[in-house]
């Protein structure tokens, strides 16, 4: 039935969805919408599935987002008289780097299959930017994507609302595999929100302060300890740099209305948060600790790392890197308690080598360094809001990033490369303004 459902999808659906877009700008726009929600409800096919194995990926996945992104694809060659496309986007060559490391890991993988999935995800990753870096040409663009946003977080937080008030849940993840990957998501998309309530003037104060506090309130209804930290941190930096453009009455009322609702709202979970803070079991944090641990022995011991994807593998009897851990080795039930490593930088390091982790954070540094250059660049236009958001919330996921693995989730990972593209996109628009300044000067 997958194998029907698929097929009909790609050889009917994709074409009808290329005529129609290229056609109807606004079903073009609801396919713009699909992937930005498809990056939070994943719906997608497992070929090759090996769901029993502990790992990052386990199988060939290809999911309604990468059929929505087909569909753009073919929109962007079709167009590419009318809007030029740019081969090498921002970060190519280093994410190119680093795809070409992590399959040179699979000569010690113990488990080759599981390493191809993974280097499929990658692949899938990079072609999701490539598309939408060269398919983002206008502002417009950023004034919908925001609008499905605002939609997208809606949809999460009555998700949350539900598991949490009808299903009883103490950790709701909402439409997420884990309350972590739910964290981090809305550290990119809320703070992308509150930038946007602050900054732009025309926003409907109302809506968008209650589309920021139900996700505020959803982030915080998962209890994670790193990611509210680290949400509280991108909240203050977007503030200072609101402020920093200069100051409006709109930015008062919605910070005092903030500090009010956000006030009520801790003392309302304080017990639960209290509880959570202080009485969280400590072998959980001693265990990412001693994983951490045995993630720094296979970087040392293999150049290329231990095999991608094959971390869940190795961790395992008869390997010795679990030789500081304490459980019983005679007992399988008892290893199979050893999971993936709670970084996603030591992760990368143990699979694909050290190497590998330098290679991913300058990428990663790329792109946030370009963002700061927008920054300056926007600085006090409309469009503000979107370099003034995404510096609170890479930083906040950068820094989450030390203490999850969650980076690699495919939700997690589509959105990272969504708001690189955006940065990309706003990078390349200030740059033909310039050169049509120039050229209207000379």
């Amino acid at each position: 039935m997958k194998w029907i459902i698929f097929f009909t999808a790609l050889f009917v659906g994709v074409p009808v969805g290329i005529v129609l877009s290229d056609r109807y700008r606004k079903f073009e726009y609801f396919i713009l919408f699909l992937i930005v929600f498809f990056t939070a409800q994943n719906i997608d096919i497992n070929f090759v599935s090996r769901e029993w194995i502990r790992g990052t990926s386990r199988g060939f996945s290809i999911g309604l987002i990468d059929l929505a992104t087909m569909i753009f694809f073919a929109l962007v060659i079709k167009r590419r008289n009318f809007n030029k496309i740019k081969i090498i986007p921002p970060g190519t060559l280093l994410y190119f780097l680093y795809f070409i490391f992590s399959a040179l890991s699979i000569i010690n993988s113990a488990n080759a299959l599981m390493s191809f999935f993974e280097l499929w995800n990658i692949f899938r990753m990079y072609l999701f930017y490539w598309v939408l870096y060269n398919y983002l040409r206008n502002y417009k663009n950023l004034s919908l994507i925001m609008k499905f946003i605002s939609v997208v977080i809606l949809f999460i937080s009555f998700s949350v609302i539900k598991q949490k008030y009808l299903g009883g849940l103490y950790r709701p993840p909402g439409p997420f595999p884990h309350p972590n990957s739910l964290v981090m998501y809305l550290n990119i998309f809320n703070t992308l929100v509150f930038a946007y309530l602050l900054n732009v003037k025309s926003s409907n104060i109302f809506y968008w302060l209650t589309v920021f506090a139900l996700g505020s309130f959803s982030l915080v209804s998962t209890l994670s300890r790193a990611g509210m930290a680290v949400y509280f941190l991108a909240v203050a930096i977007i503030l200072l740099l609101s402020y920093c453009q200069g100051f409006s009455t709109k930015k008062l009322i919605v910070t005092t209305l903030m500090v009010l609702v956000g006030t009520f709202g801790l003392i309302m979970v304080m017990d639960t948060l209290i509880e959570r803070f202080v009485h969280a079991p400590e072998r959980s944090g001693e265990t990412r600790v001693e994983l951490a641990i045995a993630a720094k022995k296979m970087a040392n011991d293999k150049l290329f790392g231990i095999g991608l994807n094959n971390f869940g593998i190795k961790i395992q009897p008869p390997y010795e890197y679990n030789s500081h851990m304490e459980f019983d080795r005679d007992n399988p039930e008892d290893s199979s308690n050893l999971i993936l490593v709670e970084t996603v930088y030591m992760m990368i390091a143990a699979e694909t080598g050290w190497h590998n982790l330098v290679i991913f954070l300058l990428f990663l540094g790329q792109l946030y360094i370009i963002n700061l250059k927008n920054l300056r660049h926007y600085k006090k236009s409309m469009y503000s809001f979107v370099p003034i958001g995404l510096l609170g919330g890479l930083t906040a996921i950068y820094l989450e990033s030390a203490l999850e693995w969650v980076l690699k989730q495919t939700n997690n990972s589509y959105q990272l490369m969504l708001v690189f593209a955006i940065i990309g996109m706003m990078a390349r628009k200030y740059k033909r303004k310039q050169m049509i300044k120039k050229i209207d000067h000379k």
